[in-house]
């Protein structure tokens, strides 16, 4: 066993950079921060399966994330106001 700890094992090469595959995986993180910067406040309600399943099936028909879909219901419901 003492013989095993000193042998060192050869991992390979490292594959070369995939530029259009690195930058589409930095996209992902500067979306993830816009986001971020944008809604910072968490907001919990509780309800019914029956309500969430029919939040799920319109924002699925809409295209769009349960989230977006909630937002803009919000956002048409308490508008900003001007003063």
């Amino acid at each position: 066993m003492s013989g095993a700890r000193g042998k060192r094992i050869a991992i390979g090469v490292r594959p070369p950079v995939n530029a259009h595959a690195e930058a589409w995986v930095r996209q992902g993180d500067a979306d993830d921060l816009q986001k971020g910067d944008l809604y910072t406040a968490r907001l919990t309600l509780d309800i019914t399966p029956a309500l969430r399943a029919r939040i799920k099936v319109s924002a699925f028909t809409q295209g769009v994330t349960v989230a977006e879909l909630l937002r803009g219901l919000l956002e048409r419901e308490f508008p900003e106001t001007t003063n």
